[in-house]
């Protein structure tokens, strides 16, 4: 599943509602090129992993305090959580490093 994240606040509901499930943050931008070229394949991952984990898309431009609280300085940057704790995160259009993460932590409980 994937979320477009509007505020902080849906934020926060969010990560209250994925519970124990993997969460993984997509810090993206409007105008960011690389952004722009991995997201087909968070999507297509996000359905793939749909039961397991729950894919945050935030527009850095429109919700800033939380790229603040996570200090992200470039996109995109891929933050993961479980349970309320960060528990990794890279930066960088990997297609291969998201998959690789992804797949491990989804399965992990």
């Amino acid at each position: 599943m994937m979320h477009t994240v509007r505020s902080n606040a849906d934020f926060d509901r969010q990560l209250m509602a994925a519970g124990g499930r993997l969460v993984v943050v997509d810090f993206t931008a409007s105008w960011c090129g690389p952004c722009k070229s991995i997201e087909p394949k968070v999507k297509a991952l996000s359905r793939k992993y749909k039961d397991r984990a729950v894919v945050l898309k935030v527009d850095v431009d429109k919700c800033s305090n939380v790229a603040h609280d996570y200090r992200v300085s470039c996109m995109p940057t891929f933050v993961f959580i479980r349970n309320g704790r960060r528990i990794d995160r890279f930066s960088g259009a990997d297609e291969m490093e998201l998959e690789y993460k992804m797949s491990k932590m989804a399965k992990a409980k």
